[in-house]
């Protein structure tokens, strides 16, 4: 399967990694439904877009909601006709230790919110498995050959710090391995599931850190820098292109390592 004439839905697609995936399609010449919930990034993107001279729509969503799933979904049928690509960039991080203690009794101070918890699960997790269902679905239905894109992370094996957001990461990683289970037994044959994992990647929230720690972060990795998120966007094109590519998570790290260590 190839990008050209493709239709691909990409979530999180107005911003960092999903921006890049959107117009990696669009200059290969797939037509794109841009899902995010930033109305003003859709905009923006759009217009990049049509400078492009490609084809896009644009939908405000909450990728939590099934009645917004279904909407986005939709929309994409009835401009395009079809849905090929579903891939899913849309995710937060919202950062916090299970328990803090107080420097001087050692007794706990705070714990991770329940709302830290079930923000980054309920995004991250929920929104990855009501847009490849629905997606699914749709790939079914119209009998399209399909590729499901679970974003997954480097972080999967486990981040300090980040029990919530390396929970749902590594939920989504076994997750083409069970879809795709699932599909042999129930002989949909027309639809592969590929997850992507990646490193540190050159994104606002990392480029706009402190220097100093974004350079002892880039210390462990073996290249040496962050990974473009145009490179992620080239791995999912390679993937839709390899129909060998089926039942695993892909990881795109640039060799991140363990500090002084194997890589992660």
């Amino acid at each position: 399967m190839q990008i050209k004439d493709s239709v691909a839905i990409v979530t999180g697609g107005a911003s960092g990694i999903g921006e890049a995936v959107v117009k990696h399609f669009i200059r290969q010449g797939a037509r794109v439904t841009v899902v995010d919930r930033e109305q003003q990034n859709i905009d923006r993107v759009l217009v990049d877009i049509k400078e492009m001279g490609g084809q896009a729509i644009g939908v405000c969503a909450d990728v939590t909601s099934e009645a917004d799933t279904a909407r986005f979904i939709d929309a994409t049928l009835k401009a395009f006709g079809k849905l090929n690509v579903a891939v899913t960039c849309a995710g937060i991080i919202r950062d916090g230790t299970l328990l803090s203690l107080d420097k001087e009794t050692g007794r706990v101070s705070k714990k991770l919110s329940l709302d830290k918890w079930k923000s980054v699960i309920d995004i991250d997790l929920t929104g990855t498995f009501l847009t490849l269902r629905d997606a699914a679905e749709a790939m079914v239905n119209g009998g399209w050959d399909g590729l499901l894109v679970p974003i997954s992370s480097v972080n999967k094996v486990g981040q300090l710090g980040q029990l919530n957001y390396s929970s749902a990461k590594v939920s989504i990683e076994l997750m083409p391995k069970i879809i795709i289970g699932e599909f042999l037994m129930r002989g949909i044959k027309n639809i592969r599931c590929v997850g992507i994992a990646p490193g540190y990647t050159e994104t606002a929230l990392l480029t706009g850190m402190n220097q100093d720690a974004l350079k002892a972060i880039l210390a462990d990795v073996h290249i040496g820098r962050l990974i473009k998120p145009e490179e992620i966007a080239d791995m999912i094109g390679y993937c839709l292109a390899n129909t060998a590519l089926n039942a695993t998570t892909i990881e795109i790290t640039g060799g991140l390592c363990y500090p002084n260590n194997i890589a992660k």
